[in-house]
């Protein structure tokens, strides 16, 4: 939500009388405890060039008294500012909010003066709280605009060097690989006077890395993120004042093909490529003296494909041979007489968009825990976790020489590779040595999911230290963790966040390491809920929703896989229908309204084409119905057994009566009465058809009993309410039958099972299932040495065509489960973005203790939990600003103490009812601790 962050210390808040002594001033000003401002484009559709950027702040409660509750923040002030010294005298020349009394007070849009391209704005805020006392002014944050309008490109071109498909020889196939070579691109231009400031624009499709006078721009790397090319391209921005001098300087830019020059043809489908790499870039000079100079892509630049990087794409890896590199090629005076003159390329799409996302880095090195000998000249190491990213090599040896870098997951019996499941993607670095010394490489253009990596081709033994892996992905704020007394939970956990942090490629991806990597919606329908706990993801995937908008085609049909590489149009529910589930979830998380209303044409229109296909009321289209089902035979990919298979037209009704409603609730906040109206109508009516045509009354399921056909009607609330406990019964019967409490579900099923059962009363069967350690489950996994999470429950024994190690479409609801139920953390959907915070923690016998921390909105909550004495002991802290409706299950209240005192009489507590098996308070912030009688 084009937002800008930042954090002010909770003790500029609170009022002098709620402050310990130690917390004032000799003068009696409320003491800031020092602490650097961060300003941070972490959850920003448009980024830089949003000309409504949300302004967040977070109050810091490190610096508050423990003593202190119920603190409120009631209204803000915040000015905006052209110059810092202006800013500092407290004079907003281009907005003064004014003191705004709000019911969110961490946010404001930003309504002053018209934000204007390249632009440097600073800014600060102040609060008051519940007394109308104001808190000191935070430190100031800033932040720079990017580029508003085409124009702002001056005569900047699309420039590179075009390529041409190889001509197989006579009596040859053509090959389905793209074999190209990177391109580099240089200019030499001179700086006279003092520079103010220098900022660069670029975009380097497909990957790119830019240099000035030698010094790479910037610290990511697989730049910039993946799009619909033909729709929009994405431009990144760097200050770059320190990196000019005067005189002569020099610009480069690396080209690597990434997903714009595509890797395959047809394997392992149709796969769409857009041309060879090309680069638009314009570098703003100004002078102190108010001067402007812009450097542009044109025809003056020059261009080689004759370096080291001889091959690469991100299937199959890279080929460098570092006898041709060109040293100081980015640097000024280099001869470029034998480069050739850039060609002037066609633009890649309609729009360039400024980057919305957090950029991809190397987030962690991790050194091998074991080095292996299997044949001789091969040398397997071990890097102890499933990961994604490449390794950094260390070689000495003579020139021509070349080491291979193979990738895998998993090995064979012998020791070797286990490489079947990668299809055709090679997953090799070639390394060809200059001779000299010690040698350092690393790839740019490719990355790989990897455990294990085999080295051939090494002169002499590799050391220890030959081989380091570098963990990449998108460089996202963490926003949760969890662990609990049962080992294997906290093991399983782990390896959801590894696997989801390894699929973060600027898209959510499927997969790592085989010839896929695409962005399945299916996968993440639900799955975004989970990783919503782990990561702050609002950006990200709300700039996923504008690459499926971007795929969209004119009647309003979705690719099922976005950015559409694999352009697969099969107009089904469970998978398209992403486009209007995931909002959901990001208004309940992050409480920002503006992105559905910016989406809402792109998600009408696919309804009303999805509207074309009902029949009776009913939806028919499913094209992969409960996808990955636990299969009758280990060797299997997909059930054969009709009654393992949950009816498609039935999933199909039962998520678009789902989506239906959701847009109603969606055409509502756009402005859209009618259709409100019009949805709500149609989803009664297909919620009277489902149940009509797949509810068997007298046995209590649904169509052929499936676990899946009864766990949706009861997330959707689709069971009739007088039978809702005896479906709830028939499924639980068939979990503990039929499955003998494990897992029984695919793709669909799983994304609802966890918090059925827990809504209906049974999470220690949610429990036994989570923590089962044999097949089918994810316990399973973990005990046959999985450090993520797989493709298929029997991921070890199907078929390698498509047995991903590194999958994260069957974490389905779990990680929101342990979060929201076994912590009890919970956003109100009455008040999304945490203004309100619902904590109800279920004290599930089988585990003796539950700790988690989640970075809301709101601010940092925390939730413990154990059980001592008969008791259940929960320490909790609510954020300062926050509030929290509290369900704590106890038959009454005097069954529940906070610190020593019924919870009722406890300060900052205040008993609100007594529900069902639960006693319901309200707290606001501050540190709890409640005693709960069992």
């Amino acid at each position: 939500m084009n937002s800008l962050w930042a954090r002010i210390t909770v003790a500029s808040l609170l009022g002098l009388a709620s402050l310990p002594a130690s917390a004032q001033t000799e003068t009696g000003q409320t003491k800031i405890q020092p602490q650097r401002l961060e300003c941070e484009f972490r959850a920003s559709p448009q980024g830089i060039d949003a000309t409504q950027p949300r302004l967040n702040w977070v109050l810091d409660s490190t610096a508050a008294s423990t003593d202190v509750r119920g603190v409120k923040a009631t209204a803000y002030q915040v000015l905006v500012s052209s110059a810092p010294e202006l800013l500092k005298e407290d004079q907003g020349d281009l907005w003064d909010s004014g003191k705004v009394r709000s019911s969110h007070p961490l946010r404001a849009i930003y309504a002053g003066r018209p934000l204007r391209s390249w632009q440097a704005y600073c800014w600060k805020v102040r609060v008051w709280d519940q007394e109308g006392r104001p808190s000191l002014w935070s430190p100031a944050a800033s932040w720079t605009m990017g580029l508003l309008s085409d124009h702002d490109w001056k005569n900047a071109k699309w420039i590179g060097m075009k390529a041409v498909e190889p001509t197989p020889a006579a009596g040859e196939k053509p090959s389905d690989g793209h074999p190209l070579a990177a391109r580099q691109l240089r200019r030499e231009f001179d700086v006279r006077g003092q520079i103010r400031s220098a900022t660069v624009a670029f975009c380097g499709l497909g990957l790119s890395e830019l240099y000035i006078n030698g010094v790479k721009v910037g610290d990511e790397v697989l730049s910039p993120p993946l799009t619909e090319y033909n729709k929009r391209a994405i431009y990144v921005v760097h200050e770059v004042t320190s990196l000019l001098r005067d005189g002569r300087n020099a610009v480069g830019a690396w080209l690597g093909n990434g997903r714009y020059w595509a890797p395959r043809h047809k394997v392992p489908t149709s796969t769409r490529t857009f041309g060879p790499p090309k680069l638009r870039l314009i570098l703003r000079i100004e002078n102190q003296d108010g001067g402007l100079r812009y450097i542009v892509s044109d025809e003056s630049w020059k261009v080689t494909d004759q370096g080291p990087i001889r091959a690469n794409n991100e299937y199959d890896g890279e080929q460098y041979d570092a006898r041709l590199e060109l040293t100081g090629w980015a640097e000024p005076g280099y001869d470029d007489g034998a480069w050739k003159p850039v060609e002037v390329l066609p633009p890649p799409g309609e729009k360039l968009s400024a980057r919305n996302i957090a950029p991809i880095r190397v987030i962690e090195h991790r050194r091998p825990i074991a080095k292996k000998n299997p044949k001789e000249g091969v040398y397997v190491f071990d890097m102890g976790q499933n990961l994604v990213g490449w390794c950094r090599l260390r070689v000495h040896g003579p020139a021509g020489t070349t080491v291979q870098l193979r990738h895998a997951e998993t090995l064979q019996p012998d020791g070797m590779l286990y490489v079947a499941n990668l299809r055709s993607a090679r997953c090799t670095d070639h390394y060809t040595l200059k001779g000299g010394g010690i040698e350092v490489y690393e790839p740019r253009f490719t990355y790989h999911g990897f455990r294990y990596v085999e080295i051939t081709g090494y002169p002499g033994e590799p050391a220890a230290d030959a081989l380091e892996a570098c963990v990449v992905h998108d460089d996202l704020e963490p926003a949760g963790d969890f662990q609990c007394s049962n080992e294997l939970l906290n093991r399983i956990h782990a390896n959801c966040r590894w696997g989801i942090r390894g699929n973060y490629r600027s898209i959510p991806t499927d997969c790592p390491q085989r010839d896929e990597r695409q962005g399945w919606l299916g996968d993440r329908a639900a799955g975004c809920h989970g990783e919503m706990q782990l990561f702050n993801v609002a950006a990200f995937y709300e700039k996923w929703l504008t690459d499926m908008a971007d795929t969209q085609r004119p009647e309003g049909s979705v690719s099922d896989v976005c950015p559409s590489y694999w352009p697969l149009y099969n107009d089904n529910v469970t998978w398209a229908g992403t486009i209007a589930l995931i909002p959901a979830w990001l208004r309940e998380q992050y409480g920002d309204n503006r992105f559905i209303v910016r989406h809402y044409a792109a998600m009408r229109a696919w309804v009303e084409h999805m509207l074309g296909y009902l029949a009776h009321d009913r939806m028919p289209r499913d094209s992969y119905g409960d996808w990955c089902v636990p299969p009758e035979d280990p060797h299997l990919i997909h059930s054969k057994d009709p009654a393992r298979k949950t009816n498609g037209e039935l999933i199909g009704t039962a998520y678009f009566e789902h989506i239906l409603r959701l847009m109603s609730q969606y055409a509502v906040l756009a402005g859209k009465p009618g259709d409100a109206a019009r949805y709500t109508a149609l989803a009664e009516r297909m919620k009277a058809a489902f149940n009509k045509r797949f509810f068997d009354d007298a046995a209590a399921r649904y169509d052929n009993g499936t676990q899946t056909s009864s766990l949706l009607p009861l997330s959707f609330g689709l069971a009739p309410q007088r039978r809702r406990d005896a479906v709830f019964a028939a499924l639980v019967a068939k979990i503990e039958g039929q499955s003998k409490s494990h897992v029984g579900v695919g793709l669909i099923g799983v994304q609802h099972l966890m918090h059925v059962l827990s809504d209906h009363g049974r999470p220690d069967l949610a429990l036994r299932i989570a923590t089962q350690p044999d097949y089918p489950s994810w316990g399973y996994m973990a005990n046959k040495d999985a450090t993520t999470i797989w493709e298929l429950w029997n991921g070890d024994t199907a078929d390698p065509a498509m047995n991903s190690g590194n999958h994260v479409m069957l974490i389905g609801d779990l990680l929101p489960w342990l979060y929201e139920y076994l912590a009890g953390i919970r956003a109100d959907p009455a008040t999304p973005g945490y203004d309100r915070i619902v904590l109800k923690p279920v004290f599930v016998r089988g585990l003796d203790f539950v700790r988690a921390w989640r970075e809301t909105m709101a601010g940092r909550i925390t939730s413990q939990w154990s059980r001592k004495d008969g008791a259940v002991v929960w320490n909790v802290s609510v954020p300062i600003g926050g509030v929290a409706t509290v369900y704590l299950s106890a038959k009454e209240p005097s069954k529940v103490l906070e610190s020593d005192k019924p919870a009722a009489e406890a300060p900052g507590v205040r008993l609100l009812r007594q529900a069902k098996d639960a006693v319901v308070y309200e707290i606001g912030s501050g540190t709890y601790s409640f005693h709960i009688a069992e």
